[in-house]
Protein backbone atom coordinates (compact mmCIF):
# COMPACT_ATOMS: atom_id res chain seq x y z
CA UNK A 1 0.00 0.00 0.00
CA UNK A 2 1.51 3.51 -1.37
CA UNK A 3 0.00 6.19 1.14
CA UNK A 4 3.28 8.39 0.65
CA UNK A 5 1.34 11.11 -1.86
CA UNK A 6 -0.74 12.06 0.83
CA UNK A 7 2.07 11.05 4.11
CA UNK A 8 2.75 14.24 6.06
CA UNK A 9 6.05 13.54 7.82
CA UNK A 10 8.89 14.48 9.72
CA UNK A 11 12.84 13.96 8.72
CA UNK A 12 14.41 13.14 12.08
CA UNK A 13 17.92 12.55 13.17
CA UNK A 14 18.31 9.13 15.52
CA UNK A 15 19.40 12.11 17.94
CA UNK A 16 15.79 13.56 18.40
CA UNK A 17 14.44 10.33 19.61
CA UNK A 18 17.17 9.56 22.38
CA UNK A 19 15.37 7.90 24.75
CA UNK A 20 11.93 7.39 23.14
CA UNK A 21 10.26 3.83 23.57
CA UNK A 22 9.11 1.76 20.35
CA UNK A 23 6.75 -1.26 19.76
CA UNK A 24 9.07 -2.66 16.83
CA UNK A 25 7.43 -4.81 13.86
CA UNK A 26 9.68 -7.51 14.63
CA UNK A 27 8.92 -9.46 11.33
CA UNK A 28 9.39 -6.06 8.97
CA UNK A 29 12.72 -5.61 10.55
CA UNK A 30 13.84 -8.92 10.28
CA UNK A 31 12.87 -9.03 6.69
CA UNK A 32 14.64 -6.26 5.99
CA UNK A 33 17.77 -7.69 7.58
CA UNK A 34 17.43 -10.58 5.33
CA UNK A 35 17.42 -8.85 2.33
CA UNK A 36 20.47 -6.57 2.74
CA UNK A 37 23.06 -8.40 4.83
CA UNK A 38 24.11 -11.24 2.19
CA UNK A 39 27.08 -11.84 0.53
CA UNK A 40 28.03 -10.32 -2.70
CA UNK A 41 26.44 -13.09 -4.76
CA UNK A 42 23.02 -12.30 -3.00
CA UNK A 43 23.77 -15.45 -0.47
CA UNK A 44 22.81 -14.81 3.04
CA UNK A 45 24.94 -15.35 6.10
CA UNK A 46 24.80 -18.77 7.33
CA UNK A 47 26.70 -21.07 9.53
CA UNK A 48 28.59 -24.22 9.17
CA UNK A 49 25.15 -26.29 9.60
CA UNK A 50 23.48 -23.72 7.25
CA UNK A 51 21.19 -22.02 9.14
CA UNK A 52 20.95 -18.68 7.97
CA UNK A 53 21.88 -15.65 10.04
CA UNK A 54 21.79 -12.89 8.53
CA UNK A 55 18.60 -11.54 10.53
CA UNK A 56 20.20 -12.41 13.76
CA UNK A 57 23.16 -10.45 13.12
CA UNK A 58 21.33 -7.51 12.25
CA UNK A 59 18.96 -7.45 14.60
CA UNK A 60 21.76 -7.99 17.53
CA UNK A 61 24.17 -5.19 16.20
CA UNK A 62 21.20 -2.95 15.42
CA UNK A 63 19.29 -3.19 18.91
CA UNK A 64 22.27 -3.20 20.93
CA UNK A 65 23.20 -0.28 19.29
CA UNK A 66 20.26 2.17 19.40
CA UNK A 67 19.63 1.11 23.02
CA UNK A 68 23.37 1.90 24.46
CA UNK A 69 23.85 4.96 22.45
CA UNK A 70 20.65 6.01 21.96
CA UNK A 71 19.22 5.60 25.41
CA UNK A 72 15.78 3.80 23.37
CA UNK A 73 13.72 1.64 24.77
CA UNK A 74 12.46 -1.09 22.03
CA UNK A 75 9.45 -3.68 22.21
CA UNK A 76 9.34 -6.08 19.83
CA UNK A 77 6.49 -7.55 18.12
CA UNK A 78 6.20 -10.99 16.47
CA UNK A 79 2.86 -11.30 13.74
CA UNK A 80 0.18 -13.82 14.65
CA UNK A 81 -1.64 -15.52 12.32
CA UNK A 82 -2.90 -13.00 9.55
CA UNK A 83 -6.29 -12.23 8.69
CA UNK A 84 -7.86 -15.00 6.28
CA UNK A 85 -8.40 -11.74 3.62
CA UNK A 86 -4.53 -11.38 3.70
CA UNK A 87 -4.05 -15.04 2.26
CA UNK A 88 -4.32 -13.47 -1.64
CA UNK A 89 -1.72 -10.77 -0.59
CA UNK A 90 0.47 -13.57 0.99
CA UNK A 91 0.14 -15.68 -2.30
CA UNK A 92 1.06 -12.53 -4.22
CA UNK A 93 4.67 -12.33 -2.51
CA UNK A 94 5.23 -16.01 -2.69
CA UNK A 95 5.15 -16.33 -6.20
CA UNK A 96 7.21 -12.88 -6.37
CA UNK A 97 9.70 -14.80 -4.30
CA UNK A 98 9.95 -18.07 -6.40
CA UNK A 99 9.69 -15.54 -9.79
CA UNK A 100 13.14 -13.77 -7.99
CA UNK A 101 14.85 -16.78 -6.60
CA UNK A 102 14.40 -17.96 -10.30
CA UNK A 103 15.90 -15.15 -11.66
CA UNK A 104 18.37 -15.39 -9.20
CA UNK A 105 19.81 -18.46 -10.23
CA UNK A 106 20.06 -17.45 -13.80
CA UNK A 107 21.95 -14.73 -12.89
CA UNK A 108 24.53 -16.48 -10.74
CA UNK A 109 24.94 -19.36 -13.82
CA UNK A 110 25.45 -16.10 -16.14
CA UNK A 111 28.07 -14.73 -13.33
CA UNK A 112 26.23 -11.46 -13.40
CA UNK A 113 26.48 -10.72 -9.58
CA UNK A 114 25.03 -7.69 -9.89
CA UNK A 115 21.76 -8.72 -11.61
CA UNK A 116 22.14 -11.72 -8.87
CA UNK A 117 22.38 -9.33 -5.68
CA UNK A 118 19.32 -7.29 -7.17
CA UNK A 119 17.21 -10.57 -7.43
CA UNK A 120 18.19 -12.16 -4.24
CA UNK A 121 16.86 -9.44 -2.15
CA UNK A 122 13.74 -10.25 -3.25
CA UNK A 123 14.24 -13.18 -1.82
CA UNK A 124 13.80 -13.39 1.82
CA UNK A 125 11.59 -15.75 3.47
CA UNK A 126 11.40 -15.56 7.21
CA UNK A 127 11.10 -19.23 8.52
CA UNK A 128 9.25 -20.01 12.02
CA UNK A 129 13.12 -21.55 13.26
CA UNK A 130 14.57 -18.12 12.15
CA UNK A 131 12.16 -16.14 14.13
CA UNK A 132 12.45 -18.21 16.97
CA UNK A 133 16.03 -17.90 16.83
CA UNK A 134 15.59 -13.78 16.64
CA UNK A 135 12.97 -14.51 19.93
CA UNK A 136 15.97 -16.52 21.48
CA UNK A 137 18.41 -13.67 20.73
CA UNK A 138 15.78 -11.05 22.20
CA UNK A 139 15.47 -13.26 25.20
CA UNK A 140 18.90 -13.82 26.24
CA UNK A 141 20.16 -10.03 25.76
CA UNK A 142 17.15 -8.96 28.31
CA UNK A 143 15.66 -7.29 25.28
CA UNK A 144 11.29 -7.48 25.50
CA UNK A 145 9.46 -9.02 22.75
CA UNK A 146 5.62 -10.73 22.63
CA UNK A 147 4.14 -12.41 19.84
CA UNK A 148 0.88 -10.68 18.60
CA UNK A 149 -2.92 -12.26 18.35
CA UNK A 150 -2.33 -11.17 14.38
CA UNK A 151 -0.66 -8.24 12.84
CA UNK A 152 2.25 -7.26 14.82
CA UNK A 153 1.04 -3.16 13.05
CA UNK A 154 -2.04 -3.99 15.02
CA UNK A 155 -0.24 -4.84 18.53
CA UNK A 156 2.19 -2.17 17.72
CA UNK A 157 -0.24 0.36 17.26
CA UNK A 158 -2.58 -0.81 19.92
CA UNK A 159 0.88 -0.37 22.42
CA UNK A 160 1.35 3.24 21.79
CA UNK A 161 -2.55 4.05 21.83
CA UNK A 162 -2.27 2.94 25.34
CA UNK A 163 0.73 5.43 26.13
CA UNK A 164 2.67 2.08 26.39
CA UNK A 165 5.23 3.23 23.89
CA UNK A 166 5.85 6.43 22.48
CA UNK A 167 5.72 4.93 18.92
CA UNK A 168 5.32 2.15 16.51
CA UNK A 169 7.83 1.37 14.62
CA UNK A 170 7.39 -0.25 10.83
CA UNK A 171 8.62 0.56 7.20
CA UNK A 172 4.55 0.28 6.68
CA UNK A 173 1.81 2.62 6.68
CA UNK A 174 -0.35 0.27 8.59
CA UNK A 175 0.36 1.45 12.01
CA UNK A 176 -1.35 4.31 11.23
CA UNK A 177 -4.38 2.85 9.96
CA UNK A 178 -4.35 0.47 13.09
CA UNK A 179 -4.19 4.06 14.66
CA UNK A 180 -0.69 4.75 16.59
CA UNK A 181 -0.12 8.20 17.70
CA UNK A 182 3.01 8.50 16.25
CA UNK A 183 4.55 5.98 13.50
CA UNK A 184 8.55 5.84 12.78
CA UNK A 185 9.90 4.35 9.65
CA UNK A 186 13.64 3.89 9.15
CA UNK A 187 14.74 3.13 12.58
CA UNK A 188 18.53 2.44 11.71
CA UNK A 189 22.20 3.07 12.28
CA UNK A 190 23.06 2.83 8.95
CA UNK A 191 19.52 3.23 6.77
CA UNK A 192 19.64 2.21 3.24
CA UNK A 193 17.10 1.10 0.89
CA UNK A 194 17.95 -1.40 -2.19
CA UNK A 195 16.43 -0.77 -5.29
CA UNK A 196 16.10 -4.02 -7.37
CA UNK A 197 15.18 -2.24 -10.85
CA UNK A 198 18.54 0.39 -10.55
CA UNK A 199 20.99 -1.96 -8.43
CA UNK A 200 21.55 0.84 -5.92
CA UNK A 201 20.86 1.86 -2.66
CA UNK A 202 19.50 5.40 -1.20
CA UNK A 203 20.25 6.57 2.27
CA UNK A 204 17.37 6.68 4.47
CA UNK A 205 16.76 8.95 7.58
CA UNK A 206 14.19 8.43 10.30
CA UNK A 207 10.50 9.67 9.38
CA UNK A 208 7.77 10.85 11.75
CA UNK A 209 4.36 10.49 11.09
CA UNK A 210 1.77 12.02 13.77
CA UNK A 211 -1.66 10.68 12.96
CA UNK A 212 -3.96 13.64 14.73
CA UNK A 213 -1.42 16.06 12.54
CA UNK A 214 -1.86 13.99 9.43
CA UNK A 215 -5.83 13.87 10.16
CA UNK A 216 -5.94 17.44 10.99
CA UNK A 217 -3.54 18.42 7.70
CA UNK A 218 -6.31 16.49 5.10
CA UNK A 219 -9.52 17.55 7.62
CA UNK A 220 -10.38 14.03 7.67
CA UNK A 221 -11.00 11.39 10.38
CA UNK A 222 -9.05 8.57 11.27
CA UNK A 223 -11.87 5.87 10.07
CA UNK A 224 -11.80 8.09 6.26
CA UNK A 225 -8.11 7.60 6.03
CA UNK A 226 -8.74 3.97 6.54
CA UNK A 227 -11.45 4.34 3.48
CA UNK A 228 -8.79 5.73 1.80
CA UNK A 229 -6.49 3.26 1.86
CA UNK A 230 -9.01 0.78 1.04
CA UNK A 231 -10.17 2.80 -2.39
CA UNK A 232 -5.88 2.35 -2.69
CA UNK A 233 -5.67 -0.98 -2.18
CA UNK A 234 -3.79 -2.85 1.04
CA UNK A 235 -3.01 -6.13 2.40
CA UNK A 236 -6.53 -7.49 2.43
CA UNK A 237 -8.03 -5.83 -0.79
CA UNK A 238 -7.33 -5.06 -4.02
CA UNK A 239 -7.89 -0.96 -4.85
CA UNK A 240 -10.00 0.12 -7.38
CA UNK A 241 -7.88 0.88 -10.63
CA UNK A 242 -7.02 3.80 -11.66
CA UNK A 243 -7.18 5.26 -8.15
CA UNK A 244 -4.48 6.53 -6.75
CA UNK A 245 -3.83 8.32 -2.63
CA UNK A 246 -4.61 11.53 -4.36
CA UNK A 247 -7.44 11.01 -6.06
CA UNK A 248 -8.91 8.44 -3.00
CA UNK A 249 -8.29 11.76 -0.89
CA UNK A 250 -10.33 13.55 -3.15
CA UNK A 251 -13.53 10.97 -3.17
CA UNK A 252 -13.30 10.63 0.82
CA UNK A 253 -13.54 14.25 1.55
CA UNK A 254 -16.27 14.90 -1.44
CA UNK A 255 -18.50 11.68 -0.24
CA UNK A 256 -16.83 11.19 3.13
CA UNK A 257 -17.44 7.32 3.55
CA UNK A 258 -17.32 4.58 0.53
CA UNK A 259 -21.16 3.50 1.44
CA UNK A 260 -21.93 7.14 -0.33
CA UNK A 261 -19.54 6.07 -3.70
CA UNK A 262 -21.16 6.17 -6.18
CA UNK A 263 -22.02 2.18 -6.95
CA UNK A 264 -19.23 1.68 -9.14
CA UNK A 265 -16.98 2.16 -7.35
CA UNK A 266 -17.96 0.22 -4.23
CA UNK A 267 -18.52 -2.91 -6.65
CA UNK A 268 -14.72 -2.79 -7.21
CA UNK A 269 -14.48 -3.39 -3.40
CA UNK A 270 -16.95 -5.54 -2.18
CA UNK A 271 -15.14 -6.72 0.79
CA UNK A 272 -14.91 -3.01 2.45
CA UNK A 273 -16.91 -3.76 5.63
CA UNK A 274 -14.62 -6.50 6.63
CA UNK A 275 -11.64 -4.32 5.40
CA UNK A 276 -12.71 -1.67 7.62
CA UNK A 277 -12.87 -3.82 10.69
CA UNK A 278 -9.49 -5.25 10.92
CA UNK A 279 -8.18 -1.21 10.60
CA UNK A 280 -10.58 -0.13 13.37
CA UNK A 281 -11.50 -3.25 15.57
CA UNK A 282 -8.20 -5.35 15.16
CA UNK A 283 -7.06 -8.60 17.17
CA UNK A 284 -4.84 -7.20 20.30
CA UNK A 285 -4.02 -8.10 23.42
CA UNK A 286 -3.01 -6.23 26.59
CA UNK A 287 -0.91 -9.51 27.90
CA UNK A 288 2.34 -8.18 27.39
CA UNK A 289 5.46 -6.43 29.48
CA UNK A 290 7.88 -3.76 28.06
CA UNK A 291 10.27 -4.01 30.99
CA UNK A 292 13.99 -5.11 30.02
CA UNK A 293 15.03 -8.46 31.19
CA UNK A 294 18.16 -10.09 32.33
CA UNK A 295 21.85 -10.21 30.10
CA UNK A 296 22.61 -14.05 29.93
CA UNK A 297 26.15 -14.01 28.91
CA UNK A 298 27.15 -17.63 28.91
CA UNK A 299 23.64 -18.73 27.37
CA UNK A 300 24.65 -15.20 24.69
CA UNK A 301 28.08 -17.17 23.63
CA UNK A 302 26.74 -20.59 23.54
CA UNK A 303 23.76 -19.38 20.91
CA UNK A 304 25.87 -17.05 18.60
CA UNK A 305 29.21 -18.32 19.54
CA UNK A 306 29.29 -22.37 19.39
CA UNK A 307 25.47 -23.03 17.59
CA UNK A 308 25.74 -19.88 15.01
CA UNK A 309 29.15 -19.21 14.70
CA UNK A 310 29.66 -16.00 15.16
CA UNK A 311 33.00 -14.37 15.84
CA UNK A 312 33.28 -14.09 19.60
CA UNK A 313 34.99 -10.34 19.37
CA UNK A 314 31.92 -9.34 17.94
CA UNK A 315 29.78 -10.57 20.44
CA UNK A 316 31.97 -9.43 23.41
CA UNK A 317 31.59 -6.03 21.63
CA UNK A 318 26.94 -6.63 22.10
CA UNK A 319 27.87 -7.57 25.99
CA UNK A 320 30.28 -4.74 26.85
CA UNK A 321 26.92 -2.47 25.53
CA UNK A 322 24.09 -3.86 27.46
CA UNK A 323 26.00 -4.64 30.36
CA UNK A 324 26.85 -0.81 30.42
CA UNK A 325 23.21 -0.32 29.78
CA UNK A 326 22.23 -2.45 32.38
CA UNK A 327 25.27 -1.15 35.15
CA UNK A 328 23.35 2.45 33.72
CA UNK A 329 20.19 1.43 35.02
CA UNK A 330 21.02 -0.07 38.09
CA UNK A 331 22.82 2.92 39.21
CA UNK A 332 20.10 4.98 38.34
CA UNK A 333 17.45 2.75 39.88
CA UNK A 334 15.73 -0.16 38.51
CA UNK A 335 12.26 1.12 38.83
CA UNK A 336 13.25 4.61 37.49
CA UNK A 337 15.02 3.23 34.27
CA UNK A 338 12.76 0.32 33.37
CA UNK A 339 9.83 2.68 33.56
CA UNK A 340 7.47 3.76 30.27
CA UNK A 341 9.06 6.73 29.07
CA UNK A 342 7.12 8.95 26.67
Amino acid sequence: MNLAPIIKKRILTLANLRGKSFAVDANNHLYQFLSLIRTKDGTPLKDSSGNITSHIAGLMFRSSRLIHDFDMKLVFVFDGYPPKLKMNEIKRRREQREKAIREWKEALRARDYRKAFSKAVMTSRLTKSMTDDAKKLLRLLGIPYLQAPSEAEAQAAYMAMQGDVWSASSKDYDCVLFGSLNLTRYLTIYGRKYLPSKGVARPLKPELINLQELLLYHKITRPQLVDLAILVGTDFNKGIKGVGPKTALKLVKKYKRIERLPRKFQQEIPNYIEVREIFLTPKTTSQYDVNFGSLYEEGLYHFLCDQRGFNRTRVELVVRRMNEVYRKGEQTGLEKWFQKRA
